[in-house]
C-alpha cells in the first residue's frame, strides 16, 4: 500500500502548479455543476449570489453583537479582534492535566442538566434515549474536530454520544463550550437524531436519512432557541460570544464558498477572508478553505438550513399570531424527520393552514 500513496501523492504535487484557481467554475460547465451543488447542499434554489450577499449581511450582524458584548465587559480592542478577545482570560481555560479534562467533562454535564430542566417548556417529544459525555480517543484525536455526535443506536444498546476532544483542552475554553453542548447534544443534534428514531409508520430509510441543511440548519437553530427562548446566556455573555462565534464562522462559510466557486475568488483571498472574520489561525483556515475547494457548495448547508428555519417560524407566528405554539412547531419540524428545506417550508405551511381553524390558546 506504501508505495501506492507514494505515487499518488507524487501525482498530486506534479498537478499542484497546475491548480492556480480554487473556483469550480474554471472548468467547462463549471457555473452549473455549482448551481447544482448549492442546490443539492441547500435543498433550495438558492442562487450563488443570493448566498453570498446573505452570507455578508449575517457577517456584518454578527460582528456588531459581538463588539456589542465585548464592549459591555469592557474588553480592550474589541472592534479589530473580536473572535478572540476573551482568549487570554486565564479563568476561561481549563487545566490540561487529567483533573482538568475530568473538569471539562463535569462542566458538560451541568450545561446538559440545565438544558434538560427546561426543555420540556420548548418541546413536546423529548427523547428518551440518553446522551454520554466521553473523550474523543486518543487514537483518533489528532484528527478530529473540536466535538462531535453520535446518535443512538436504533435497537437501544447504545446511547447518543457527545465526544469532545481533550488533546489540549485550551482548544475548547469555557465561554465556547455552551454552544458547542447545545449543538450537539440537547436540544441541538442529539434530539433531532434521537427523535427522528422515534416517528412511527415511515420507512426506515427516513429514520436514518440525512438532510445537512435540516440536520445542521437544526443544530444552529437549537443554539437560537438556547439564546432566545431558553435566556441561557442571560447571566453568561462570554457564552454568548461563544454562541457568535461559532455562528460567525457559519457566516463566513457562506461568503468564502460562493465568493471562490462563483466569483473567481483566489484561494488566497478566501483565506484571507476566512481569517480576519473568525480570528482562527492560517493553519486552522487553510484546512478549512481546501475543504471548500475541493466539495463545492457543501459548506454553505449550515447556515442556510438555520435561516430557512428562522424564516419558516418567523411566518408562522405572523400568521398564527396567539394561536402560534412554539412546543407544537418544534414537534412539527422534529417528528417529521429529515427533510429538503423546500418540503419542509410546504409541511410548515400547511400545518399553519390547520392551526389557523382552531381557537386561540
Amino acid at each position: 500500500m506504501i508505495p501506492g500513496y507514494q505515487a499518488m501523492i507524487a501525482l498530486f504535487e506534479a498537478m499542484r502548479p497546475q491548480a492556480a484557481d480554487a473556483g469550480i467554475w474554471r472548468i467547462p460547465d463549471g457555473d452549473r455543476i455549482y448551481a447544482a451543488g448549492l442546490q443539492s447542499s441547500t435543498t433550495t434554489n438558492l442562487s450563488a449570489d443570493e448566498i453570498h450577499v446573505l452570507g455578508l449581511s449575517e457577517v456584518e450582524r454578527i460582528e456588531h453583537e459581538m463588539v456589542a458584548i465585548l464592549d459591555a465587559q469592557g474588553i480592550q480592542g474589541a472592534r479589530c479582534r473580536a473572535h478572540r478577545a476573551a482568549e487570554p482570560r486565564p479563568a476561561q481555560n481549563f487545566p490540561n492535566t487529567d483533573a482538568g479534562r475530568a473538569e471539562v467533562i463535569a462542566y458538560l454535564h451541568q450545561i446538559n442538566d440545565r438544558v434538560m430542566a427546561a426543555a420540556p417548556k420548548f418541546f413536546q417529544t423529548i427523547p428518551p434515549q440518553p446522551l454520554e459525555i466521553v473523550r474523543v480517543p486518543e487514537y483518533s484525536q489528532d484528527s478530529s474536530p473540536g466535538g462531535y455526535y453520535n446518535p443512538p443506536a436504533l435497537d437501544g444498546s447504545r446511547p447518543g454520544r457527545f465526544y469532545i476532544n481533550q488533546k489540549n483542552t485550551a482548544d475548547n475554553p469555557k465561554w465556547t463550550l455552551p454552544t458547542l453542548m447545545i449543538h450537539e447534544g440537547a436540544p441541538g443534534h442529539h434530539f433531532q437524531l434521537s427523535a427522528q428514531q422515534l416517528i412511527k409508520g415511515v420507512p426506515m430509510l427516513r429514520k436514518v436519512l440525512p438532510f445537512s441543511a435540516y440536520a445542521e440548519g437544526w443544530a444552529l437553530y437549537a443554539e437560537r432557541v438556547a439564546k432566545v427562548d431558553m435566556g441561557f446566556y442571560d447571566a453568561d455573555p462570554l457564552g454568548d460570544l461563544g454562541r457568535l462565534q461559532a455562528e460567525m464562522f457559519r457566516a463566513v462559510r457562506l461568503v468564502v464558498d460562493t465568493g471562490m466557486h462563483a466569483r473567481h475568488w483566489s484561494r488566497e483571498q478566501a483565506i484571507e477572508y476566512m481569517v480576519a472574520k473568525t480570528g482562527m489561525t492560517e493553519a486552522e483556515v487553510t484546512r478549512e478553505i481546501e475543504r471548500y475547494v475541493v466539495w463545492p457548495g457543501q459548506a454553505t448547508s449550515y447556515k442556510v438550513g438555520q435561516l430557512a428555519m428562522l424564516r419558516m417560524r418567523d411566518e408562522a407566528q405572523q400568521a398564527l399570531g396567539p394561536r402560534f405554539d412554539l412546543r407544537a412547531f418544534h414537534e412539527l419540524i422534529l417528528m417529521n424527520g429529515s427533510m429538503p428545506l423546500a418540503v419542509l417550508e410546504d409541511v410548515v405551511r400547511e400545518w399553519v393552514k390547520t392551526q389557523q381553524g382552531k381557537p386561540a390558546a
